[in-house]
């Protein structure tokens, strides 16, 4: 008795170590090629940021050309128009398409998909668009996971993995944030947190990294934190009430641009055509000229927002996305602008579905709603200027926290931006209450509700079937001695029963599954063969 039980432990032990040696092999590889491509797509967006930027300074100062550049966009609309009825993957800003892939939910064809969004964002990002290059590079990530496991011919289980490492890479690439990257995959991809979700994300993070250096060093550019711009000062606690403030402002902001944003979706939605692709080509059409108008007025507005955060630091100087403007106003009144139209644009591309990254967008929208605030504080109490740089940071954290409901990737993002931990409690204090609003606003995280809603537009939710399946545990399996709520089952899979000998369970999130139990797991599915080997491999 006791030899077959200790050999049924070794064999567990032999089947974990080959799964791990597997998971961090295929991160690696994930990792490798993710970073590689991300890598690209962000040195040609930044060269593309830059040449828009120059190219709307030369239509301000020849207002001759600009029916040339009215017609230049229109023409983009166009191409934007036809990637997206190539790839409804590429509709939209690539997280939410990026997260149901790693959930089973969005089935990625990795060269078509990753092509199409690589083409469409930079595209966009030339036409001057409010667009950022990290929801994009998630999904170019995504598709360059599931392009390696289709490679190396992985099963189903091991392909979410891949998937969920390169969507990792992509984000840690893009923002330069490992850390933020592996968070990612816990707190926005899953929603859970297991060992090989953990194992994928960080090996693959690693591996992009390098490789992403290794790019960086080949073409002799230097890798710099995010937004350098910023000094901390410890702050003092009589100051704490300001953190307060900061966070329910924020708060609420973020709310009204979330509800926002989906009022966007519902207008556009109402403009219908005899074909489905004549209605999306419109819609971008729309919101193109509208930006192209916006990027005129301000170029503060222009372009992710990267400049502009910079651009509100102490060592930021105030530069270009500051100064130049066409309202001719002071820095309040620049500010106020560049908040209304960034906000308006931001919510446009949401609502009329243009391939778009509204990560840093939104982050540049907190950002700005901080810089106004600031100058509100050092009204009141002018002994506040030091700590200018560390209340924009708590106001961008607490914005894109409501909006976005990932609480644990805003405070390490803010960290691993700035390169300091010194922010850190008053950052987690005004997190937490942009949280709790957005909990008492009942509003998801926008980039849920993105899915969702892209579920029901493109069929996934009808043509989905409901499969039981009855399959038994084996012992050393991944399921084995794990409670229900670890393990990363199939996307709206649900363990009915659970049979152990002649006991009939009826399991909840803590009941914890044993080599020998009988599982009935009901679930929706539209592959539902897929689904089966998803389990399996689970199960053992």
């Amino acid at each position: 008795m006791k030899k077959n039980i200790q050999k049924q432990q070794n064999k567990k032990k032999g089947n974990l170590y080959r799964s791990f040696i597997e998971l961090v092999t295929v991160g690696s590889v994930t990792g490798v090629f993710a970073g590689a491509i991300v890598t690209l797509f962000n040195i040609l967006a930044h060269e593309g940021e830059e040449i828009s930027r120059s190219a709307y300074a030369y239509v301000r100062a020849n207002p001759a050309f600009i029916p040339l550049l009215f017609l230049v966009l229109a023409l983009g609309a166009f191409m934007l128009g036809v990637l997206v009825n190539v790839s409804s993957v590429v509709r939209g800003c690539g997280i939410p398409q990026a997260e149901g892939a790693t959930r089973g939910i969005v089935r990625l064809k990795w060269y078509r998909d990753m092509t199409a969004m690589f083409a469409a964002s930079l595209l966009s990002i030339f036409m001057g668009l409010s667009i950022g290059a990290e929801g994009p590079s998630v999904l170019i990530g995504s598709a360059a996971g599931d392009g390696v496991s289709s490679t190396l011919k992985r099963d189903e289980m091991i392909r979410r993995y891949q998937i969920t490492g390169g969507a990792c890479t992509g984000l840690a690439v893009a923002s330069n944030a490992p850390l933020t990257g592996i968070v990612f995959a816990f707190e926005e991809a899953h929603k859970r947190f297991t060992p090989e979700v953990f194992i994928c994300a960080f090996s693959s993070v690693i591996f992009g990294m390098l490789t992403r250096s290794l790019i960086y060093k080949l073409f002799g550019m230097q890798i710099v934190s995010a937004f350098h711009s910023y000094v901390f000062n410890a702050l003092p606690l009589r100051y704490y009430g300001f953190v307060i403030l900061a966070g329910i402002v924020c708060g609420f902001a973020g709310v009204g641009f979330y509800k926002l944003c989906f009022l966007m979706r519902r207008l556009f939605k109402r403009i219908q055509m005899k074909k489905t692709e004549f209605s999306h080509g419109i819609r971008i059409l729309i919101a193109v000229l509208l930006g192209g108008v916006i990027s005129l007025l301000a170029v503060g507005a222009m372009g992710g927002g990267h400049e502009l955060i910079e651009s509100l630091g102490t060592h930021g100087g105030a530069t270009e996305p500051m100064t130049e403007a066409t309202f001719g106003r002071t820095l309040i009144w620049v500010l106020l602008s560049v908040l209304v139209l960034k906000t308006v644009i931001t919510s446009v591309n949401v609502g009329a579905g243009v391939p778009c990254g509204i990560f840093i967008p939104i982050i540049a929208i907190g950002a700005c709603l901080g810089g106004l605030l600031n100058r509100a504080w050092i009204y009141f109490a002018p002994n506040m200027a030091p700590y200018a740089d560390l209340m924009i940071m708590i106001c961008l954290a607490a914005f894109f926290t409501t909006v976005v409901k990932a609480p644990l990737t805003s405070i390490i993002m803010i960290c691993e931006f700035t390169g300091s931990f010194a922010p850190l409690l008053p950052v987690i204090i005004g997190v937490s209450i942009g949280y709790i609003i957005g909990e008492m606003s009942r509003t998801d995280g926008i980039y849920e509700e993105l899915l969702e809603q892209y579920e029901h537009e493109t069929g996934i939710h009808e043509r989905a079937v409901r499969e039981v399946y009855v399959l038994g545990v084996a012992f050393g399996a991944i399921a084995d001695k794990r409670a229900v709520r670890d393990v990363l089952w199939p996307a709206n899979a649900r363990v009915t029963e659970l049979k152990r000998g002649e006991e009939v369970i009826l399991p909840d999130g803590d009941t914890v599954i044993r080599g020998g139990d009988v599982l009935t797991i009901v679930c929706r599915t539209e592959a539902p063969e897929k689904t089966k080997e998803d389990l399996l491999h689970i199960l053992g």
